[in-house]
């Protein structure tokens, strides 16, 4: 079982009854789900993650004091800590006073304003080329089980995927920053003897072309530890996974350093493809750092557009 699936288990064994029971009158102001912080949340959690935070729990979404009013918060907090401690063979730990960080009773709009500064899911153009995408993806993972004003799934809804322009700003500046890493500095590195800058090389080639991936599927890269595994299950270029740790597990002596290079050209061939296959580049070669620029010169907004084009990488 995973952390999801106890979660929903529990909410609707224990925790819609309880509302239901005690709190009529607030149930079409509040919502609940597990989404935020945690592999539960993404659907990752294993054997390994039972270490921490895997428990019967859910979060339970209030809006603003006007509508849910910081008595009846207290009120729901205490009904939350006092709901069964064991569920299907596992305990829930004890509450800290407000609910905890991650569980329990949360306020909507701090919720959204810690993971996407924005309590509504409205960010201006600078807020969505400086939030990270690790952040934007604690925001709209997991599930939401019940949400009686729909507010909480339409705060989602608007944060569930980059608009198109800053898609295509962050695109090309990950695009450029593999041209300079992989394309261009790798086999200098080599050819210096700086074994070490080769291979910081071979990383920022290998980051910023995972993130291209993600773009490219309109999908949020998650926190670090979990990016492969989020990879694997991409629609797109989740082949280029396997290739990815490869450069970052081997050596760079010999002829393994061509060999490297050779992995690098073809990555950006098959990142190439899918930029042409979107339409989102008009340059014919393989040299991403055209096509980097190519992608910039497609964005609608003249103010984004003239931004560096390392403003949102």
């Amino acid at each position: 079982m995973t952390g999801l699936e106890l979660s929903k288990a529990y909410f609707e064994a224990c925790g819609l009854p309880m509302l239901k029971e005690q709190f009529p009158g607030l149930l079409p102001h509040l919502a609940a789900g597990l989404t935020g912080s945690g592999s539960e949340c993404f659907g990752y959690d294993d054997e390994q993650s039972r270490d921490h935070d895997f428990e019967p729990g859910f979060c339970l979404f209030l809006p603003d004091e006007d509508t849910v009013s910081r008595r009846d918060a207290f009120l729901l907090e205490r009904a939350y800590a006092k709901l069964p401690r064991e569920f299907m063979g596992f305990t829930r730990g004890l509450m800290q006073p407000v609910g905890g960080a991650r569980r329990g009773v949360l306020r909507t709009a701090e919720f959204f304003t810690e993971k996407a500064g924005t309590p509504d899911g409205l960010l201006t153009a600078d807020q969505w080329l400086a939030t990270p995408d690790s952040a934007l993806a604690e925001a709209t993972n997991g599930e939401i089980f019940f949400d009686g004003s729909g507010d909480v799934t339409r705060i989602r809804a608007a944060l569930a995927h980059y608009p198109e322009d800053i898609r295509k700003k962050k695109l090309a500046g990950n695009l450029l920053m593999m041209a300079q890493s992989g394309q261009y500095n790798y086999l200098r590195c080599i050819r210096h003897g700086e074994t070490g800058a080769a291979q910081l090389a071979a990383v920022e080639f290998v980051r910023h072309g995972m993130q291209a991936v993600f773009l490219l599927n309109r999908v949020y890269m998650p926190y670090y530890k979990w990016s492969f595994r989020a990879m694997r299950a991409l629609p797109r270029l989740a082949l280029l996974a396997e290739l990815m740790e490869y450069l970052l597990t081997t050596g760079n002596d010999g002829d393994m350093a061509q060999e490297k290079q050779d992995v690098m050209e073809g990555m950006a061939a098959d990142i190439i493809d899918e930029l042409q296959a979107q339409q989102l580049t008009q340059a014919i070669c393989g040299d991403l750092e055209k096509h980097a620029y190519s992608v910039q010169d497609g964005i609608e907004n003249a103010e984004i557009r003239n931004l560096h084009i390392l403003a949102a990488e």
